[in-house]
């Protein structure tokens, strides 16, 4: 088996069907192992309850784990006809996307109301985060979907397992594996605002060797965002402009039957055009800015792993290798080029001892180094363990506890942990769930030594953001393997958050929040070729030291969601999206809080098989055509219309 990722599959049986479509997992997928937390699968896969992975870094039956999460499969973005991962996150419970404009525009993510940078991505076990983004936070909006297998979202803290940024939860992507036969997968797409994508993979294995490569084109060359009240009378509106050009791979190699070997890649050149601000005098007050700002990205991630399974099973190992590499070239008219560079290189070790079917030992450590230079350069190095003990105590109680040590050249050590405990009740279809944990976020290094004379300086003396919450739930079968519903309330208090200090002209440790709210789910599956799923969320985010309500935490989402199995051939999917209103700024924030109104979309999209080789599809976005801004005055994409043909050789 591969250690980049190994996959048994088999046909489900139907008592899990209901855990499909963004539920808990694809009833296809009978187990699944990264190569950092692996596990040897099953020879029955059949008789596999749902497997997750980012909860406890091991495979684990989805109803043992205590923990918020949802998964994503691929037949799930294929289905919506997802392109951009984005597009994937928005219908998530606890998960606000927010997105300046269309394809391309800077992407956050703010989960159950935590800051933007309080989020962990993982790719196939790679941190992907730039360490020279200023705020650490990653950019969601430039990530393609053509070869993701999977996506876990867990929420809630999770440094006692994955250290900074884990804060408001981890987001971990799992690639797409090769095995069997050679097989080609291609797809050509165009459409509404100049939309023209083109993508193909190559996949199978052979012997000992196993392969997948993919090459992804994703191309939107006029896309609406500035709004025209914005513009001054007789000025045109330039069009934002993305071309992301995505090359990826991951191979495997069976060394022996108790050792392997894996290697994923990924090489991604971005270049967007985006309407910027020009500030006029003589209040400088921001205006759109006639002359376009262009930006070019390359960057590259990699992790080489070799896993080990010795004496008899008790100890499953692996150790991984990785590098990234963020350069970023930014060109904004009448000034100065920038350019701005980060790499992060990474080794990490995990063993798994397996003392008996009821108690798994966790152990895990992990050395990493950050540099940028933006034109400023700075380095910083963490040295991390962590442990872990999942058990289960009779029929019904299911737990894990983690602890972890992250020891930081510049600003020392930090201690984090979890405690997530299960209750499961077979008989009656029922999960009782709770979990509490610590998380943290370090500074940047942009923040601690990226000054910006006379006007802004950076403060060395920075310490770690940090966090404690807690989630309570219950999940309930109401009529087995057709309806299930459930609930889960959050609570989480963050304190020294990184933000200015009184003076405007440096940072400081000085803000303090809470976030707190319900999640809520009802999944009907009325018939084999029918799922619905409805989501609630609601989020209360607030600001303790100016007690007032945070910017871009809307307190309202609701999604539904459904596929219908028309016929053998013919696959229909509808997406609804409802957002409720929230205070943001305006486009500069010169107006720092204003009420901005909510918004709901309609997606619709299909596929029709011509043979085992050919399909149609085609999909309609923002159906009726609702024009909004999110954020406030960058205008999202209106109507669009999209077609293409998909082979498979």
């Amino acid at each position: 088996m591969s250690a980049g990722l190994y996959v048994c599959r088999a046909a489900a049986a139907p008592s899990r069907q209901l855990w499909s479509s963004r539920f808990g997992i694809s009833a296809a997928v009978g187990c699944i192992a990264l190569s950092y937390a692996s596990s040897l699968c099953a020879a029955n896969a059949d008789e596999q309850q749902p497997i997750v992975i980012a909860a406890t870094r091991v495979p684990t039956p989805v109803l043992e784990v205590a923990s918020s999460i949802t998964v994503v499969t691929a037949a799930d973005i294929e289905a919506r006809q997802e392109r951009t991962f984005a597009d994937v996150l928005k219908d998530i419970p606890g998960v606000n996307v927010v997105q300046t404009g269309g394809p391309g525009g800077a992407t956050s993510v703010f989960m159950r109301g935590t800051n933007s940078n309080h989020t962990k991505v993982l790719v196939d076990g790679i941190d992907i985060s730039d360490p020279s983004n200023s705020t650490g936070a990653f950019d969601f909006g430039q990530l393609l979907t053509q070869d993701i297998q999977r996506v876990e979202v867990l929420r809630g803290p999770q440094s006692g397992l994955y250290g900074s940024d884990a804060i408001g939860g981890v987001i971990n992507i799992i690639t797409r594996s090769g095995s069997g036969p050679l097989q080609f997968t291609g797809a050509v797409e165009g459409g509404t605002f100049d939309t023209f994508n083109q993508a193909g993979t190559l996949s199978g294995s052979q012997d000992a060797f196993h392969y997948s490569a993919s090459v992804s084109h994703y191309h939107a060359g006029s896309v609406p965002v500035t709004p025209l009240d914005l513009l001054a009378p007789g000025e045109a509106r330039n069009n934002d402009y993305d071309d992301n050009l995505t090359f990826s791979t991951k191979l495997g190699l069976d060394v022996t039957p108790g050792f392997d070997l894996g290697l994923v890649a990924r090489y991604t050149d971005i270049h967007v055009r985006t309407t910027g601000e020009d500030y006029l005098p003589p209040l400088f007050v921001g205006v759109p800015a006639a002359e376009q700002t262009a930006a070019a990205t390359d960057e590259y991630f990699t992790r080489l792993a070799a896993h080990a399974l010795s004496f008899d099973g008790l100890l499953d190992q692996t150790l991984g290798l990785a590098y990234t590499h963020d350069r970023t070239s930014t060109v904004v008219p009448q000034t100065p080029a920038a350019l701005n560079t980060g790499e992060r290189r990474k080794a990490d070790w995990q063993g798994n001892l397996k003392f008996d079917p009821t108690e798994t030992v966790v152990l895990g450590a992990e050395y990493e180094r950050d540099e940028i230079d933006q034109p400023i350069e700075a380095n910083v190095h963490v040295t991390s363990g962590y442990a872990e003990l999942q058990s289960q105590l009779g029929e019904h109680w299911f737990s894990a506890l983690n602890a972890r040590y992250d020891d930081n050249s510049l600003f020392g050590s930090k201690a984090t942990w979890r405690f997530a405990p299960a209750w499961v009740i077979a008989d009656t279809d029922t999960k009782l769930k709770a979990s509490v944990g610590t998380g943290f976020k370090a500074p940047t290094l942009s923040e601690l030594y990226q000054s910006f004379p006379p006007f802004f300086f950076a403060n060395p003396n920075l310490k770690p953001e940090s966090s404690t919450g807690y989630d309570l739930g219950i999940e309930q079968g109401l009529i087995r393997d057709v309806l299930r519903a459930g609930v889960t309330a959050y609570y989480n208090r963050i304190r020294d958050l990184i933000t200015t200090d009184v003076t405007g002209t440096t940072y400081a440790n000085v803000g303090r929040a809470t976030t707190q709210g319900i999640e809520s789910f009802i999944a009907w599956q009325p018939l084999q070729t029918l799922t619905l799923r409805l989501d609630y969320t609601f989020t209360e985010a607030s600001d303790e030291v100016l007690h007032q309500e945070l910017l871009r935490r809307p307190k309202h989402r609701a999604s539904f969601d459904t596929t219908w199995q028309a016929t053998s051939a013919w696959q229909w999917n509808l997406d609804v999206l409802w957002v409720g209103t929230w205070v943001d700024g305006n486009r500069d924030f010169s107006v720092g809080r204003l009420d901005a109104p909510g918004y709901t979309t309609l997606n619709l999209a299909t596929t029709y098989d011509l043979s085992p080789r050919f399909a149609l599809f085609g999909r309609i976005d923002n159906l009726f055509d609702r024009h909004y801004e999110n954020p406030v005055g960058f205008l999202q994409p209106s109507l669009g219309v999209f077609a293409g043909i998909k082979v498979k050789l």
